[in-house]
């Protein structure tokens, strides 16, 4: 009887260290090496307890520096699609044209992530969990991008988050509810749309009560109409409006591609909003009912081969944030400044709403004045205090919109 309960002790110690050691944070850097003339890090990490992990795992991530070491500089987070794993998402990016979307700036830090190692372990895998929970991936990836950033002095300003396929999906579903820690996301072929719409309790859902959203990062996505995996964006897209989120969206018949060369063939739009460049701790307008967006093809015109997309020509440049007014100049893309086989519209008309306010804060209900050219009057923000201007007509030539406190 000694014996046996001296043996299932010895097992008990082995698990209890083992679990210890795979469950070691902060990461351990395994080695750095050269990849296409850039230093890389390769470290490697177990869980924390507060993830909710069921199991012990081991998990690598990849660290990316610039072709020019810089300090402060911006972070580009990718998430892979499930035909990848994090070694072989890197090594995409050694050619032109393989899953574009992983190919970070050369003056841009990058982060790669993984979620192929462990079983289950998806960015997508929001089905073994409720609404209202944040499933332990997104709880590592999180961790994982705010260790990155500190470690390596990053602009934490200048965080991005993208990815292809399930990347993403996972993009759209662990993004959007972290507008705290991205300034834009852009996924390229999504797989499905369910995990941004638990995550952000899109309609049919509502937000629950004790339940507070920050301001999403800014949301590019192009998917292909004769991809099934596009299903259910024409609820995501109307979802997307309703909520007044800040929205590019692009489409056509180029299936569940990742060459963006393939893809522009179709729509030569996906890459013409420069999303690299916005800014957290700046304020941003969400254009929404736009008379310039194109009909959407979901659910039932999938075979239609015109491309479109949604908010495409709608720019803007941030001009004062203070306490009681902010003033942003709104405004046109014109041939000049993109060249494109879409007819670029004179004018457009749209509602906008402001977020991501820096300094002038609004409480639900309040009133405030409005001036755009020479219209202007008074508007309600709404429960969440998101202020909206509506039917503002926007045209190439810039005009500042200014919110101002009624008092």
């Amino acid at each position: 009887m000694n014996r046996i309960f001296a043996a299932v002790l010895l097992v008990l110690n082995f698990t209890s260290a083992a679990w210890a050691d795979v469950a070691a944070w902060p990461p351990v850097k395994e080695k750095d090496s050269i990849f296409t003339e850039r230093k890389l890090d390769t470290f490697k990490h177990g869980i924390k307890p507060e993830w909710g992990y069921a199991a012990p795992q081991q998990d690598t991530f990849l660290v990316l520096h610039p072709k020019q070491e810089r300090k402060h500089a911006p972070l580009y987070v990718v998430l892979h699609s499930a035909g990848h794993d994090v070694h072989s998402c890197l090594a995409c990016t050694a050619k032109v044209g393989n899953h574009d979307i992983y190919h970070a700036p050369a003056d841009f830090f990058a982060l790669y992530l993984d979620c192929r190692a462990n079983k289950g372990d998806w960015w997508w895998g929001s089905d073994q969990y409720k609404e209202s929970e944040v499933s332990p991936t997104d709880k590592r990836v999180i961790d994982t991008v705010k260790w990155v950033i500190e470690q390596y002095g990053l602009d934490a300003n200048r965080v991005y988050l993208c990815g292809n396929s399930m990347g993403g999906s996972g993009t759209l579903g662990i993004g959007m509810r972290h507008g705290d820690v991205f300034a834009a996301i852009k996924a390229n072929v999504p797989a499905r749309v369910e995990h941004v719409s638990r995550r952000m309790y899109l309609p049919p859902l509502t937000v629950p009560a004790g339940v507070t959203l920050p301001d999403p990062p800014i949301v590019v996505d192009y998917s292909g109409t004769n991809d099934g995996w596009s299903k259910g964006h024409d609820a995501f897209a109307q979802a997307m409006n309703e909520r007044k989120y800040a929205f590019y969206f692009y489409w056509g018949p180029f299936g569940h591609a990742n060459n963006h060369a393939n893809i522009m063939k179709v729509n030569d739009l996906i890459n013409s909003f420069d999303w690299l460049s916005v800014k957290k701790n700046e304020a941003y307008p969400a254009f929404t009912d736009a008379s310039t967006n194109d009909p959407l093809p979901w659910p039932d015109r999938l075979t239609e081969t015109k491309p479109g997309q949604v908010n495409a020509f709608f720019r803007w440049k941030n001009l004062s944030d203070t306490a009681t007014a902010i003033e942003t100049s709104l405004f046109l893309v014109t041939s000049s400044d993109l060249s494109t086989s879409f007819t670029i519209p004179a004018a457009a008309t749209a509602d906008v709403s402001l977020r991501r306010l820096q300094n002038l804060k609004v409480a639900p209900g309040e009133r405030l004045r409005w001036s755009f050219g020479k219209a202007g009057g008074e508007i309600q923000a709404d429960a969440d205090g998101c202020i909206t201007v509506p039917r503002l007509r926007i045209t190439a030539e810039p005009l500042t919109l200014r919110i101002q406190k009624a008092n």
